[in-house]
């Protein structure tokens, strides 16, 4: 039987976003709200949402894109749960002055 990698993003009770892997997303979700653990970054942030979720087939793709995923702007990620994929590119151009398409 083939496994299927999941990619969320949950939206948290204050509004942050976290990002994350699973080969269960059913079970991880119930264990995100049930907030066993008192370390993890949404026990104190429940109730959490799912708003995203990204499918993979090979383990090391889901890992690439859930460590893509988690340097990204709150704009960005933001772009993806709306799958506005055209102002995901947008958002990925380097607007600073330093940037070579922006010299003068």
């Amino acid at each position: 039987m083939l496994k299927l990698y999941t990619v969320y993003i949950l939206r948290c009770a204050d509004n942050s976003y976290y990002t994350g892997i699973t080969n269960n997303i059913e079970a991880r979700l119930q264990q995100h709200q049930q907030g066993i653990n008192e370390t993890a970054y949404t026990h104190f942030r429940r109730p959490v949402e799912l708003v995203f979720a990204e499918h993979f087939n090979d383990v090391n793709q889901a890992i690439a894109f859930e460590k893509q995923v988690k340097g990204w702007s709150r704009k960005k990620k933001e772009a993806i749960i709306a799958q506005n994929w055209i102002a995901l590119k947008d958002l990925s151009k380097c607007n600073n002055d330093s940037h070579y398409k922006n010299k003068d």
